[in-house]
């Protein structure tokens, strides 16, 4: 049922970027009422607060500081994957080979065996889209099978090099870029890139937290630990601390004695390294041989220790290397579906960088900033009033604004995949957004469609409404931003839920 008419679509975006009296509301909608009177109370007086609904005939219903320019959060995933899936297609898949250097013979490899990523985001991921992780290895064992490969006189690399530049960008919080939500990745990536641990607080506040190292393992880390129990109340603030330049890292924070033992999951930034490490395992288990051990890709040199200065020799070049196999992701759209449900900042990441890479031969943060511009100006929404810093919306750098939410949801209306891209959006009631619009008639709910975006002092929600069953009304598209807010997001949600129902309720 679902917009099943799109021909207004671009009026309506068009209506936004050219008509400045489409942005007024001409007559107060209870929705507007309401935004003027909470935008004034003691939760949102001395936030930032901004709003912009319009139909898809491109008449305002709800507008307050809709041009005000505010830090998105995750509500940045709708534009990233939105332009990754206009321009590459729904179905789009990521590719990772298998290939070789130097010469078979008589079974045995003589030189080393590169997994060489393209940026597929999934391998080894615990998400229910991805093949899982021996699945997936008994396919690349299979390409050697097939070449005649019984042994390897030499290494497993592991070769990220299709996505070149830093692996997160620089204005991430330091704190973030330890976390699971804050690791990066170059093209060659394990499990998400990151690591899970097991915690459970000490005996007596002030002790020391107990941590244990579940999966992957990572026999070449050294971890220090110096996190402490915190008092009863105090949560969970453990962070973890960690770079790309050497393999070491630091637990630190606290965890509430109150608090019940969990798997916490941090950062690993040495994805492409254990990707080639726990294929290599894989192999010797079924009777392969490799001599030399795992290497990754560093700067175009072989890198085998992790811990050494020495840079090691220069890597073959990818095209000098005999291909003997090639593996898939799952389709762009599914993995969009899950980065936008999960608000999967690693996923989201990968589609940025893609973008760069494919339309600017570069992964590097301005490529990708620079590809990402040039498929929303053909797509209808040039972003020329905003500021984009990464594709997740970790950064505290991107800064959009309602009425730009609006302008591009509007535009993708239009776009031939919009059929699969709505289909990504989580709804209230479902997995992952089950506390939204509470207590609401389940056909309400049907008809929103939405992504949410949170972070400290950051609560933000932008998508579609469809019209109720019979309604000759238009559908509506709309963004709620709030900005530099001092209470939790339960004080807030509530607000934003009563402006999403009024909306609805209008419709």
């Amino acid at each position: 049922m679902f917009f099943a008419v799109l021909s207004s679509a671009l009026a309506m975006s068009q209506a936004v970027a050219q008509n400045p009296a489409a942005k007024t509301v001409p007559e107060k909608s209870k929705a507007q009422k309401y935004i003027e009177s909470v935008a004034s109370n003691d939760i949102l007086r001395q936030a930032s607060l901004g709003v912009f609904a319009m139909t898809e005939g491109g008449k305002a219903i709800a507008s307050f500081n809709q041009e005000k320019r505010l830090v998105p959060a995750s509500t940045m995933k709708l534009i990233t994957s939105g332009a990754a899936m206009h321009q590459l297609g729904p179905d789009f898949k990521f590719t990772t080979r298998i290939g070789y250097s130097g010469e078979i013979k008589d079974g045995v490899l003589e030189g080393d065996l590169y997994i060489v990523g393209g940026g597929d985001p999934t391998i080894a991921s615990k998400d229910s889209i991805a093949l899982r992780r021996d699945a997936l290895f008994a396919q690349w064992k299979g390409f050697l099978d097939k070449a005649g490969i019984k042994k390897i006189n030499g290494s497993v690399i592991g070769d990220g090099r299709y996505f070149d530049g830093p692996i997160e960008r620089d204005t991430w919080q330091y704190q973030d870029i330890g976390t699971s939500y804050g690791t990066g990745g170059d093209g060659l990536c394990f499990y998400e890139n990151t690591i899970d641990m097991k915690v459970s607080h000490g005996a007596t506040v002030g002790s020391q937290v107990n941590v244990l190292v579940s999966y992957p393992s990572l026999p070449w880390m050294r971890y220090i630990f110096p996190c402490k129990t915190g008092p009863a109340g105090s949560g969970d603030q453990l962070y973890m601390f960690t770079s790309e330049f050497a393999p070491y890292a630091e637990v630190r924070g606290s965890f509430a004695i109150d608090r019940q033992p969990k798997t916490e999951e941090f950062s690993n930034k040495f994805g492409a390294y254990t990707c080639a490490y726990y294929f290599r395992e894989y192999l010797v288990s079924k009777g392969v041989d490799v001599t030399r051990g795992v290497a990754d890709t560093r700067l175009g040199r072989i890198r085998t220790d992790l811990s050494s200065l020495d840079p090691g020799p220069y890597a073959a070049k990818v095209d000098d290397l005999k291909m003997i196999g090639m593996t898939y992701s799952p389709a762009l759209k599914k993995i969009v579906r899950e980065c936008l449900l999960q608000s999967d900042n690693f996923y989201a990441e990968s589609f940025y960088r893609i973008l760069g890479r494919r339309l600017h031969h570069s992964a590097q943060a301005d490529s990708c900033k620079a590809a990402l511009s040039d498929v929303l100006k053909r797509l209808g929404a040039p972003a020329d009033d905003i500021k984009i810093d990464d594709g997740s919306g970790l950064s505290r750098d991107n800064y959009v604004s309602p009425e730009y939410f609006v302008e591009f949801l509007s535009a993708m209306m239009d776009s031939p995949v919009f059929g699969e891209y709505i289909e990504t959006l989580g709804q209230p009631g479902e997995r992952y957004y089950e506390a939204r619009l509470k207590g609401e008639s389940e056909a309400l709910k049907s008809r929103v469609h939405l992504k949410s975006g949170s972070m400290g002092g950051v609560r933000c929600f932008s998508g579609y409404i469809e019209p109720s069953e019979g309604s000759k009304a238009d559908a509506i598209v709309f963004s709620i931003m709030t900005n530099n807010l001092t209470v939790s997001a339960g004080r807030v949600d509530p607000i934003i839920d009563r402006i999403i129902t009024l909306l609805a309720a209008d419709n």
